[in-house]
């Protein structure tokens, strides 16, 4: 088996983990040395990629995702699991609330756009979760195809910090 590629071996179907082993080579000590596919299993890959620090030579990016508040929406409710960043597109004919988004998890951050529509005076408030400077929510800009921006910081799973600047042209 030493002299046959990689390319060459047929795919693993089905493993006996606590039976079967994987060659491993401990380039410090000069030897080959086995372990079992149960011993990969105890500690979750996502663990093992989360636990260490990363350094990045690239930049880390990830797409807004559109989300449109219809003309008879009342509220509008994000998933954070989706997206770092939204941009919320509004047509509402009342008021309409961003609810308390879905899926938080500490230390999420990004920007959520706010975009009026060409008509313009669309109304928005925010669910008990977003915390803005002071105790008081922003209010937005209404002229038409006016943008506003929240960016914001998840601090746990009930608390949303979040900066608002107004009138980006």
């Amino acid at each position: 088996m030493a002299n046959v590629k990689i390319t060459e071996l047929g795919a693993i179907t089905a493993t006996d983990a606590a039976t079967d082993v994987i060659a491993v080579v401990d380039v410090s000590a000069d030897a080959t040395k086995k372990i079992t596919v149960s011993n990969l299993l105890t500690t979750p890959v996502e663990t093992q990629v989360t636990t260490q620090a990363r350094t990045y030579t690239a930049a880390q990016r990830g797409d807004i995702s559109a989300i449109a508040v219809a003309a008879g929406d009342t509220t509008k409710t994000l998933d954070f699991a989706t997206a770092n960043n939204f941009q919320l597109t509004l047509a509402n004919t009342g008021s309409c609330e961003l609810s308390n988004p879905d899926s938080l998890t500490a230390g999420q951050s990004g920007s959520i756009f706010i975009v009026q529509s060409s008509a313009g005076g669309h109304l928005f408030s925010y669910g008990t979760y977003f915390d803005f400077a002071g105790g008081t929510a922003p209010t937005l800009s209404t002229a038409a195809d006016a943008v506003d921006r929240i960016d914001y910081l998840v601090r746990s799973a009930t608390s949303i910090h979040c900066v608002f600047t107004a009138n980006y042209s």
